[in-house]
Parts: C-alpha cells; sequence; structure tokens
C-alpha cells in the first residue's frame, strides 16, 4: 500500500472516530465540570473538605423519646387489661359457706378476664380493681371485700402467664408472634432475644417500638451498645424489625455499576468505593470520583456560604483522591440515601480507545487494498 493510501486511510479513520465517538461508561470529568452553575449549567461544584464533610454529615434522626426512656420496669407480676386471674377462696366454716355447696370449704374461680376498665367480678365482692395491682395486692382486696360475710377467709390468687401483658413482635425477627411480658423479659433487648433475635445483618436492622400513638426506633446496633437504649416494655407495644432501605447508585470506572444497599448504618465514600470493588485500575480516574446529591436548602447555604439560595440545590461532590488528604477526606465524607457514585475515566483510556479504534481502521481498509491488488 502506497503512503497516498495510507495517509487516506489514516485520515479517514481519525473521521470516522470524530465523527462516530467512542464507547465510554459516562461523561468525562470535563464534562461534569462544565455543568457548574458558574458555566450556565444547573449544579454546584464543591470540592470535599473537612469543613464540607462536617457540615452534610447528616445521617437519619433515630432514638425514642422521654416517655419510652423513663418509663420503669413492669413488675413481673402485675396485672394487665386481658390477662386471665385465678381465685381460690378457703371459708372457715362448716356449713352454709358463702361461696360454695354445703360442706365445701374451698372454691375455686378460675380463668377470671380482667375487662376492658380493669376489672374482675368476685361473687359477694363485686367488682374490684384488678389491673395495675400484684395478685397480693389483688388478694387483700379480695380478703376485704369477704371479711364481713364469711369468717377469717383465706384467699389466694395467681396470674396466669401472657393474657394482656403481651407484646407483639414481627418484620425481619426470627420468630414473629405475640409474646408475654415475663421476669425475665421485660426489656426491648431481652423480649428481642426471646423471639430468636433478626433474620438480618445486625448492622442494618432497625427497631421500630410502638407504643399508643408514639413510634421510636433505633439501630439495633446500638441497642446492643447502649444500655440506655433498653427501654422497659409495655402491654401492647408493638415491635417490628426492618432492614434498612438505603442505597447508593455507583456508575463509571468502579468494580460494578449498580443500585448498592447500605452495608452499615453510616457508609463513608472510601467504603462506598470499597464496596462496589474499588477503582477500575486500568479506566478509572482518582481525579474525578463524584458524588451526585440533592442537596437540602440548609445544607446547601452552609456548604456554599451562601444565604440566597431557596429550595434544594444540585450539588456535585468532587474527591481527588491523589491529592495527600484525598483519602482522608474520602474516608470523612459520609453518604447519604440516593446519592450517586460516579468515577470518570482516565484521560489515557480515550486516547487508547482511539488508538485501537483507529488501528482497528486502517487494518481493515489494508485488507481491502491487498484484496483489490490481488485481484488486478
Amino acid at each position: 500500500m502506497s503512503y497516498t493510501v495510507k495517509a487516506v486511510v489514516l485520515l479517514t479513520s481519525l473521521t470516522l472516530v470524530a465523527s462516530c465517538g467512542l464507547p465510554r461508561s459516562g461523561p468525562t470529568k470535563r464534562e461534569v465540570l462544565s455543568g457548574s452553575v458558574e458555566a450556565k449549567g444547573n449544579a454546584h461544584i464543591v470540592p470535599v473538605t473537612s469543613a464540607v464533610s462536617a457540615a452534610t454529615a447528616v445521617q437519619p434522626s433515630f432514638g425514642f423519646s422521654d416517655g419510652f426512656r423513663n418509663a420503669g420496669l413492669v413488675g413481673a407480676d402485675t396485672i394487665s387489661t386481658g390477662d386471665t386471674i385465678s381465685v381460690t377462696v378457703y371459708e372457715n366454716v362448716k356449713d352454709e359457706p358463702l361461696l360454695g355447696n354445703t360442706g365445701q370449704r374451698v372454691s375455686g374461680l378460675s380463668e377470671l378476664q380482667v375487662d376492658g376498665q380493669g376489672y374482675i367480678y368476685i361473687p359477694y365482692a363485686g367488682r374490684i380493681k384488678a389491673a395495675g395491682q400484684t395478685p397480693e395486692g389483688l388478694r387483700q382486696a379480695i380478703t376485704r371485700k369477704l371479711e364481713d360475710q364469711t369468717p377469717d377467709p383465706q384467699i389466694s390468687v395467681s396470674r396466669n402467664a401472657g393474657g394482656g401483658s403481651t407484646v407483639s413482635i414481627s418484620g425481619q425477627a426470627a420468630s414473629n408472634g405475640v409474646y408475654p411480658i415475663e421476669s425475665s423479659t421485660r426489656t426491648l433487648a431481652t423480649m428481642l432475644a426471646k423471639s430468636g433475635g433478626v433474620t438480618v445483618d445486625p448492622a442494618v436492622a432497625i427497631v421500630r417500638v410502638t407504643r399508643g400513638g408514639h413510634t421510636g426506633r433505633i439501630w439495633l446496633q446500638d441497642l446492643y451498645e447502649n444500655p440506655a437504649l433498653d427501654i422497659a416494655l409495655r402491654p401492647g407495644d408493638k415491635i417490628m424489625i426492618e432492614e434498612d432501605s438505603r442505597k447508593f447508585i455507583a456508575l463509571g470506572a468502579t468494580g460494578t455499576q449498580s443500585t448498592v444497599p447500605f452495608e452499615s448504618a453510616t457508609l463513608s465514600a472510601l467504603e462506598a468505593i470499597a464496596t462496589v470493588g474499588g477503582l477500575s485500575t486500568m479506566a478509572a480516574d482518582p481525579k474525578g470520583v463524584f458524588i451526585l446529591r440533592d442537596e437540602s436548602e440548609g445544607i446547601a447555604r452552609a456548604v456554599l456560604g451562601r444565604s440566597d439560595l431557596i429550595g434544594d440545590q444540585r450539588i456535585v461532590y468532587v474527591l481527588d483522591l491523589t491529592e495527600p488528604t484525598g483519602l482522608f477526606e474520602a474516608r470523612d465524607f459520609l453518604i447519604r440515601d440516593g446519592d450517586t457514585l460516579y468515577v470518570t475515566e482516565a484521560p489515557y483510556v480515550q486516547w487508547q480507545k482511539t488508538l485501537s479504534a483507529i488501528t482497528g481502521s486502517t487494518a481493515v481498509a489494508s485488507n481491502l487494498a491487498n484484496t483489490a491488488n490481488s485481484g488486478n
């Protein structure tokens, strides 16, 4: 092939490459930066610093209110609405007992259910308040009611386990169901242990407790690490185990390109990069690591140092891992739910693709020319 033909082939290849473009994983670093507000775009470009990391370190607010934390332990044998009570009355008479038949000195009243107002009914004693009392307190109350009607009555009262003093556990618990509050399961942690724990990774497990019209939630790991969060349970509490649903998107020159769930309560940019397999060794530009986020007005004002911003703002946070403190900044910057982690390709990758395309086009052209020459 003559030099003239080679030049024509090379020029044609360059033209084809320039006009058709090359395959790539996304925009280049220059193209991302061209979308800045300063360049008439709609995103604020913000290099990550320690101050930026501090201003953006906002995580879901979990915890229990004072109403949950200040509630004392329910007595191990405290009677509640819905409980069932067994009462036995021993009468000190031979004939004509108050409750039993003639000659019957012992009368048993079993399965007495505490009604919605907290009362039980005892013949000749009437309605007696049971909810909130211990079996001993109820025994004394029944004795006072009957002692004027039968001489020296001896009363025995027992509370059947469960009944009204129960909580429900559902969601990602090992065993969903209704569990009685007993002496060994009067706190949140002990009740979860009673149900067999959770079926999801404890690092991403959330415990939600609903009591009446109030709800609180905490990370399961925080419950284990902070005894102050091990709240006392109350009859009727609803305990729900949930798996953290937060995710971020990984795109560009990373080990994987997909939607990625959080693996812990907090996730730094460095951990996010590691989670997706790190930067692609043969393609990634460590100077072009971006976190794309719709930032709230308050945080955007703090980050940009501006008071004129209204509403959510699109912000592109920039990490340069080649800087002396680049890895530290990536370690300190927290990823949030819905973030997009994008890593651009290194400039030489596009050159490599261009050369490969040109080389391939030239080879095809040479083959065609050789075929034509051999035909002559």
